[in-house]
């Protein structure tokens, strides 16, 4: 899990030298020496668009992007883009803020939304938030201008995001199953090490990263959860019933 795959160079030297095969777990690794497996961040994206698109089609739009070193970041970003560009050249959407998160911190995203709102004196309608730690940094700057409600996107399924989606502060949190993912990498690493081609893993595909370079990789599907089917997360034993409805009234999936 490479916090910088720019910086990451001489280890991969070092375990190709040692003969050792290396898994870009999650985060991508520009070297076609590191199998790439992660979620499809692209489609990611499109998801968290697509659900704040259906919630709020027009208005001014915020986008809380996240860490300036990780390609996952601007992979989510392109989704989003995907699927909002025609609505933003119609000008039926407007948008009046956009800004990386250094670290993914809530804390660096909520400054961000907290000085967004303040340079648009509030005239925010949608914040498209890249993940769902930066999402409770914008819900808690929204909060605090009585402003929570409003559509705001996220990923990963935390447990605290799937409470504000049942509350009615989060709209979507695409859920990436790190259960999924890391059963998948444990069955990478057991053929690689074995001594099978990346290209023979069953599920591997070509990947072309932003940088132009072709690696091995497994893309997984994620799966968004609104108000709508918070019964899968509940069914899937990812998040107890009593967690995902604290304090929430009057939702089906709570009673």
């Amino acid at each position: 899990l490479a916090q910088d795959g720019a910086s990451i160079g001489p280890a991969l030297d070092a375990a190709e030298a040692a003969g050792i095969p290396v898994i870009g777990y999650d985060r991508l690794i520009e070297d076609p020496r590191a199998f790439y497996l992660t979620f499809d961040n692209v489609e990611v994206g499109r998801m968290q668009a697509a659900a704040v698109f259906a919630e709020q089609p027009e208005g001014n739009y915020v986008f809380i992007k996240g860490s300036p070193t990780d390609p996952n970041s601007d992979f989510l970003r392109g989704g989003q883009q995907e699927v909002l560009q025609a609505a933003i050249d119609s000008g039926a959407i407007t948008v009046v803020g956009e800004a990386y998160t250094d670290g993914w911190q809530p804390s660096n995203a909520q400054r961000n939304m907290e000085q967004i709102l303040t340079q648009t004196n509030n005239e925010v309608d949608a914040v498209v938030a890249s993940n769902d730690g930066t999402a409770g940094g914008v819900v808690a700057a929204l909060a605090s201008q009585g402003m929570d409600g409003i559509p705001v996107s996220g990923q990963d399924g935390d447990h605290a995001a799937l409470n504000r989606v049942a509350l009615g502060t989060q709209t979507v949190s695409v859920w990436k199953d790190s259960r999924e993912l890391g059963r998948n990498a444990g069955e990478i690493a057991v053929a690689l090490a074995g001594g099978a081609m990346m290209s023979d893993v069953m599920g591997a595909a070509e990947f072309t990263s932003p940088g132009g370079v072709t690696v091995t990789s497994m893309l997984l599907a994620p799966q968004p959860i609104t108000q709508d089917n918070l019964n899968l997360v509940l069914e899937a034993g990812w998040i107890e019933k009593d967690v995902l409805c604290q304090g929430v009234s009057g939702l089906a999936v709570c009673e």
